[in-house]
């Protein structure tokens, strides 16, 4: 995978926190922020998987999406689990 140049332009008193921050870690002002930008990415991906797997699976709660749908849609809590009652 190949690299490319992003060039921004900051307020000076932004970067004076990036490189704050980068010294703290002991990191260039660069590294940090495409650390800071995968981490990012990687949140917002990671979130999207989580709401699709909800979606698909329905709520952590035990309800569905489609419950809003009305009394039709099939609930899961309509279902008995097979170690109801069982002692």
């Amino acid at each position: 995978m190949g690299s490319t140049v992003l060039s921004l332009r900051i307020d000076g008193e932004l970067l004076d926190r990036l490189r704050s921050h980068a010294a703290k870690r002991g990191m260039s002002v660069q590294d940090y922020v495409v650390r800071t930008l995968i981490r990012e990415d990687f949140d917002e991906r990671f979130k999207t998987a989580v709401d699709e797997t909800e979606r698909f699976y329905g709520a952590a709660d035990g309800t569905a999406d489609d419950e809003a749908a009305g009394p039709t849609a099939a609930s899961p809590r309509d279902h008995v689990r097979p170690s109801a009652g069982i002692a």
